[in-house]
């Protein structure tokens, strides 16, 4: 294995943005939800002529899906992913449009037949319920409560309170406040393992949120004693959670 400095700064300068993780082949696993998101959102979009993809990153998701309908909007609020979704979905039609912070969907009333989405930044129920006409139906994987924490308390230390967010439940509850009707729920927990220091600092350079003010020369020594771990055989085991959640507009 190549020394502690060499995989930091080749994992300081690799390419984060979009939202692929082909960076982390060889070095980082991470167990799938069973119901398979990607075939999913592959039939429902195959079926409805008009759909939107909420946060979609910089569009891997919807890129992967075989038959898009007529009319396929998508969302992001960071500009690079932006640009990089333009690029990608672009040549199949697809309108890119950015978003800000306040939550809102620059759509129409009863827009959409379908929206979906693959890990949103936070589900904005009634927006959601705005643009979806009656009938129609939202599909979307969500993060759970308290994913990946192992290695994000191995930076900050215990946070209680933080590990009671995104409870399913109350999402479900929420949900049904804004008027829609909660269909399908399913949960998992899956296995993520870390095998070089590397993966370490890739995966907190992308997602930022884990660990605010993460910078490998403020964490060195957390880092270090990671890369001491791996480097004895033992990869660092965390575990993401996932909840599938399908709801309904009830038609009028």
């Amino acid at each position: 294995m190549r020394s502690f400095e060499e995989l930091v700064a080749e994992a300081e300068s690799a390419d984060v943005t979009g939202w692929g993780f082909g960076w982390l082949e060889g070095r980082a696993t991470e167990a799938r939800p069973p119901w398979g998101f990607s075939r999913l959102l592959a039939a429902r979009l195959a079926e409805v002529d008009s759909a939107l993809d909420v946060d979609t990153g910089g569009g891997e998701v919807v890129a992967e899906v075989p038959r898009l309908p007529q009319t396929m909007v998508v969302t992001e609020g960071w500009p690079a992913n932006a640009e990089r979704a333009r690029q990608l979905l672009g040549p199949r039609g697809v309108r890119v449009v950015e978003t800000g912070d306040d939550g809102r969907l620059p759509f129409a009333d009863a827009s959409f037949d379908l929206v979906t989405s693959r890990h949103p930044v936070r589900p904005e129920w009634a927006e959601i319920r705005r643009v979806l006409r009656p009938g129609g139906r939202y599909l979307a994987q969500h993060v759970g409560p308290a994913s990946a924490f192992e290695l994000i308390e191995h930076f900050l230390g215990p946070l209680p309170e933080a590990r009671r967010g995104r409870d399913s439940e109350q999402e479900v509850a929420t949900a049904e406040q804004h008027g829609l009707e909660v269909t399908h729920l399913e949960r998992a927990r899956c296995r993520m393992e870390f095998h070089d220091v590397g993966a370490v600092v890739w995966i907190l350079r992308k997602c930022v949120w884990w660990v605010p003010d993460f910078s490998p020369t403020r964490y060195a020594g957390p880092l270090r004693a990671l890369d001491a771990q791996m480097r004895a055989g033992q990869p660092f085991v965390a575990h993401s959670t996932r909840h599938l959640i399908e709801a309904l507009v009830p038609a009028r």
